[in-house]
């Protein structure tokens, strides 16, 4: 199988293409036309830096016919990536958000289903074993109904290293637009696919004051109504200090009429203290999500069945970050239309 790797503008960018790179079966082709000339960590000199083949431009790339398509584009240029693979016949695996505006997402789900190839949206904890085992329990009435989520996704100032985090014309937002989604999409997961009713949103940029975020949010409160009556607290922030020793993390917790639920996505494996570089060190314990996610999206390609979480995953999510923007614009909870 034939799968590239679309801009190398997304933090996970890297990741995927390690994953790739050392699957048996494939052959990963890279392209990254847009990068900065003079950033080092972006175009050729990573692809070379990762050992992989690499392409000068969408034209050329797009010619060799992928099977498969990574999109780590910067959000506001999802579309046009996904919209070219679809047309030369590739599934596409995207980055979450699914786009900055829901035409956008719109159009990319459209183009897919038009050209019958398969639209996955990038949401690894999904493939969590925990994950699976809390929906589960959820299923087979353990916990009863779910009467309330409070999820927190909190982590590093991409914007540190990857400036466009913080250009809002190019990122669509900041920790609201980066880590409301996840916890979005798990309470999506849980609930089928139920539409949000309302949402609500406060924010401000105080947490990394002073760092490379002057129009952007760095953490948010966002609440979300169901019309079953489930309330979800979602904590978003780019709150961790550069020294902080992970770079993020996400967790839940699910209140049933039955039990309450403690999930924690990347739990502790080893924590401590390293003399050599005087700082906390933390190694995450647990499946390799991004791994677990690539399966899921190879496996659907291959077979051509529908992937899970799919393009409209990706945009009842984004219709959720859209209304906490609106919400912070007004100072109002906002109404989402059924769909």
């Amino acid at each position: 199988m034939r799968v590239a790797v679309l801009s190398f503008a997304h933090v996970h960018a890297a990741t995927y293409i390690r994953l790739l790179r050392d699957r048996d079966g494939i052959e990963l082709i890279t392209a990254d036309p847009e990068a900065p000339p003079d950033d080092p960590t972006r175009g050729r000199a990573l692809a070379e830096e990762l050992g992989a083949a690499y392409a000068d431009s969408w034209d050329e790339i797009f010619a060799l016919r992928p099977d498969a398509v990574v999109v780590t584009s910067e959000n506001a240029r999802h579309r046009h990536l996904v919209e070219r693979a679809a047309a030369t016949g590739a599934h596409v695996l995207c980055e979450k958000p699914l786009a900055t505006t829901e035409a956008d997402a719109q159009a990319m789900i459209d183009a897919c289903e038009t050209a019958g190839v398969g639209l996955m949206t990038a949401y690894p904890v999904r493939f969590s074993p925990v994950f699976t085992a809390l929906r589960r329990a959820l299923a087979d009435g353990s916990l009863g109904g779910l009467v309330s989520v409070h999820g927190a996704n909190n982590g590093s100032n991409p914007a540190r290293s990857h400036p466009w985090f913080a250009d809002p014309e190019l990122s669509g937002g900041g920790a609201l637009a980066d880590h409301t989604v996840h916890i979005a999409d798990l309470v999506d997961a849980l609930l089928d696919g139920e539409q949000a009713a309302e949402v609500y949103a406060q924010a401000n940029s105080i947490l990394d004051d002073g760092g490379p975020t002057q129009h952007v949010e760095t953490a948010g409160l966002v609440t979300i109504r169901y019309p079953g009556g489930l309330v979800a607290a979602v904590d978003a922030s780019w709150s961790h200090p550069p020294d902080h020793p992970t770079w993020g993390g996400l967790a839940m917790t699910c209140v049933g009429e039955k039990a309450i639920v403690e999930f924690d996505a990347f739990p502790p494996l080893l924590g401590g203290f390293d003399s050599t570089t005087g700082r906390d060190r933390w190694e995450a314990g647990g499946t390799d999500l991004d791994a677990a996610m690539l399966d899921e999206f190879l496996d659907a390609a291959r077979t051509g069945r529908r992937p899970s979480p799919d393009g409209a995953s990706g945009l009842r999510t984004l219709r959720i970050v859209l209304a906490a923007y609106e919400s912070l614009r007004t100072g109002q909870p906002v109404t989402l239309a059924v769909r």
